[in-house]
């Protein structure tokens, strides 16, 4: 993608799309609009080749997803297998539409109310709150009476006791410890699941806007609603957000500061250029863009652990790219983000010895499965395999996850990544070697390996991948 540290020229095969189904006569339209041609930076703007957005790719995609669901009803079973039929029906659906008459805003739409409004309101009113929307609605009351989402080490009286989330995931439950019901088709407006479903679409549909390339012209507006959509309606999003899993959110936060970082870099170029006046406003825009990154993903570090490994791989890209004084406000914004939510919305932590020692035991040592009451979070991964081998194989696994990390450190420091996308395929491997290696985790956790190249995919070039 960049050639010396210089932005790559790409020649425009846009108008090489061709023909697409039956009873075309010509070059798909909707294909040439996808990949129109434009240059700059590889942090500006993606300079484009064809378009993933064009309806060859999204048909591609929307038949793997196809696939995958067919699979899922077939081998699953309760929410899981409610999506998949659902999902299904609505995939197969977009791809008649895609092939027949060639619309991709049709698709995708339909693609999102079936297999993601559908199951997710179906899911709400017919089945009774999963344990982790129960343990987040208790941990909302918690906070109301007792200025803390986390009940103490004498309070624990089983695994689901523990509340293994930060303090920002609390305001989810909210509107239920408010006193709005939280089942069935009456108490849609109580239900932790459509709160994070909102939580989710909305930064995600921001991460998408900032960062699709933007040739001239209002094209790129479409594409950034229908990279949007497609990322919403795919069973990595999808289908956690219509079974209700707390990881959406996480991962659109980590987006949207992956796609706020993009400005710096956009900026940069212009600091020699123009007035004084222009260049104020450009160092201004530049410096929000760090402080709102380092914000964003300061609130997502604060939903669940999952997110912190994205601060020490964007602040050694900051500091690669734009030095040492950008990745010391990135970092400083995510710190202070951070703590003053934890004061807004765990203000005992802050005050009483028993709360702060509750919140580690609830979201560090839980997680870790380094409590009496093991969490049921457990997939055929190498870590869970060897935790089921007995201490020796915990310990082993809690090592090699610990190698992991020193690992990944190691390489920020001797290779940093030099651009987003960069952090962002970085990002993508350490998570994936954190879920592997990991005691206690699941096969959902792999939303934010798949989401982050996903989203690279969908606001890049063909030529960039």
């Amino acid at each position: 993608m960049v050639n010396g540290g210089q932005p790559t020229n790409y020649s425009d095969d846009a108008a090489r799309a061709g023909t697409g189904g039956p009873g075309a006569g010509g070059p798909d339209t909707e294909d040439l609009e996808a990949g129109g041609p434009h240059t700059g930076s590889p942090d500006a703007g993606h300079p484009a080749g064809r378009s993933w957005l064009d309806r060859r790719h999204i048909i591609g995609a929307y038949a793997v997803f196809g696939v995958y669901a067919v699979v899922d009803a077939i081998l699953s079973s309760g929410r899981d297998q409610v999506w998949a039929i659902w999902a299904a029906g609505g995939y197969a659906v977009a791809l008649l539409i895609l092939w027949r008459w060639r619309d991709r805003i049709a698709a995708v739409l339909v693609s999102v109310a079936a297999a993601v409004l559908a199951p997710l309101l179906w899911l709400s009113a017919a089945y009774p709150l999963e344990d982790g929307m129960n343990v987040i609605d208790r941990a909302a009351r918690l906070l109301l009476h007792h200025g803390t989402p986390y009940l103490s080490s004498g309070q624990i009286v089983g695994w689901r006791s523990y509340n293994p989330y930060l303090p920002v995931m609390t305001l989810f439950g909210l509107p239920n410890a408010a006193g709005l019901r939280a089942t069935g088709w009456g108490g849609l407006a109580g239900n932790p699941g459509v709160w994070l479903a909102v939580g989710t679409v909305v930064p995600l549909a921001a991460a998408f806007w900032i960062a699709m390339p933007k040739p001239p012209g209002p094209a790129w507006r479409r594409d950034a609603l229908l990279a949007t959509a497609i990322a919403v309606a795919s069973p990595v999003i999808g289908l956690n957000l219509a079974v209700i899993t707390t990881d959406p959110p996480v991962l659109a936060l980590m987006l949207l500061s992956l796609a706020l970082a993009l400005t710096p870099s956009a900026l940069a170029g212009t600091g020699t250029a123009g007035s004084p006046l222009a260049r104020a406003g450009a160092s201004g825009s530049r410096l929000a863009g760090i402080v709102g990154s380092g914000a964003v993903l300061g609130v997502a570090c604060d939903l669940k652990s999952t997110a912190w490994l994205a601060v020490p791989v964007m602040a050694a890209m900051y500091a690669t790219r734009d030095g040492a004084r950008a990745a010391g406000r990135f970092i400083a914004a995510s710190v202070i983000t951070a703590v003053v939510l934890i004061a807004i919305l765990a203000p005992a932590v802050l005050v009483k010895p028993t709360a702060a020692a509750a919140l580690v035991q609830n979201s560090v040592l839980f997680p870790l499965g380094l409590t009496h009451d093991k969490t049921p979070a457990e997939s055929l991964l190498p870590g869970h395999l060897l935790t089921a081998m007995g201490t020796a194989g915990h310990v082993v696994s809690i090592g090699l996850l610990l190698a992991a990390g020193l690992g990944i450190v190691i390489s920020l420091l001797i290779r940093p990544p030099r651009d987003v996308s960069a952090a962002c395929r970085r990002l993508a491997i350490g998570l994936a070697l954190i879920f592997l290696l990991g005691p206690d985790v699941r096969f959902g956790y792999f939303i934010y390996p798949l989401g982050l190249v996903g989203w690279l995919a969908l606001t890049a070039s063909q030529n960039e991948m």
